[in-house]
């Protein structure tokens, strides 16, 4: 019977033996950290030179630590025997007092594996503060701190595809009512002005009638009917201009300035220049109508 034992013993031996030589120690460079501190985590292994062995890499669960790097170093053999290590560095998110780690080596056989675990090591929690204050104390900062925003070009580009798309038919659809709009603008400064200038060099044809006076009146008044009406009237003489505008008046007030051109005749001419600033204003007042019509008809 005692054979037996011993038979078997020694069959199973050489299976064993070279599991128990394998040896795996594991601990930390310091005993205790900050929060989120680095700290390093040292892991050695002794084994036979014919063992095959792996340490675990970044697809290990280091929880509730975080891996932030692997050190590792080149295996030295010596008599048959290999010792490797490596340094895992890592960072301690816990709020525990203390926290246990064990990294584990795996040994690959043949048609298993083995894993070796080496003993606990302790990583207490170090405090920065002592005591936490019943009442906080927030230190006051009005600083405007600006952010950095990223521009969306997608957002930014459908923005101004839809503007310039309201402004298109914005255009098509208010286009004349705009123009007309304008236009009346600029028939009002227009009107505003000649009114101005025809009180002042009337004014002064009526003091001294003299020759450059009225040409410089029966000019300016030309001048303005011809742009309101789009007529070629400075080429007309006074009695085509009144047959044309269908206004014998027009010609009687025209034939009393011209008096003083061609004829040096001095007269009485505020009564004439009255009238044709009366002629002047009618058409204006006309063409502000006319414009009024077509917006409201557009």
């Amino acid at each position: 019977m005692a054979k037996r034992l011993l038979f078997l013993l020694f069959s199973i031996f050489p299976f064993i033996a070279p599991a128990q030589q394998v040896t795996v120690d594991g601990y930390f460079m310091q005993d205790s950290a900050k929060l989120g501190e680095r700290v390093g985590y040292v892991l050695k292994a002794t084994y036979p030179e014919s063992s095959q062995l792996i340490f675990p890499d970044s697809s290990f669960d280091f929880s509730p630590l975080v891996l932030l790097e692997k050190q590792t170093f080149l295996s030295h053999t010596k008599e048959g025997v290999t010792q490797d290590s490596a340094i895992y560095y890592l960072s301690n998110f816990s709020l525990d007092p203390s926290v246990f780690v064990t990294l584990p080596v795996y040994e690959f056989s043949r048609y298993d594996s083995i894993t070796h675990y080496p003993l606990e090591a302790e990583l207490k929690l170090k405090l920065t503060l002592d005591s936490i204050p019943e009442k906080l104390v927030f230190q006051e900062n009005n600083v405007y701190q600006p952010l950095e925003k990223e521009l969306n070009w997608i957002i930014t580009g459908i923005l101004i595809g839809g503007i310039l798309l309201l402004l298109v038919v914005f255009y098509f659809l208010f286009n004349k009512r705009l123009k007309a709009y304008f236009g009346d603008l600029s028939e009002k400064r227009r009107w505003k002005k000649f009114e101005k200038k025809w009180k002042i060099q009337t004014s002064e044809l009526n003091q001294n009638p003299t020759i450059e006076l009225a040409d410089e009146v029966i000019g300016l008044w030309k001048g303005y009917i011809e742009s309101i009406t789009n007529l070629p009237v400075k080429e007309w003489t006074s009695s085509e201009i009144g047959l044309q505008l269908e206004d014998p008046e027009i010609f009687k007030s025209l034939r009393a300035i011209d008096m003083i051109i061609y004829a040096g005749v001095s007269a009485q001419s505020e009564e004439a220049t009255n009238y044709l600033l009366q002629v002047a204003k009618e058409k204006f007042e006309r063409k502000i109508s006319k414009n009024k019509h077509e917006r409201a008809t557009v």
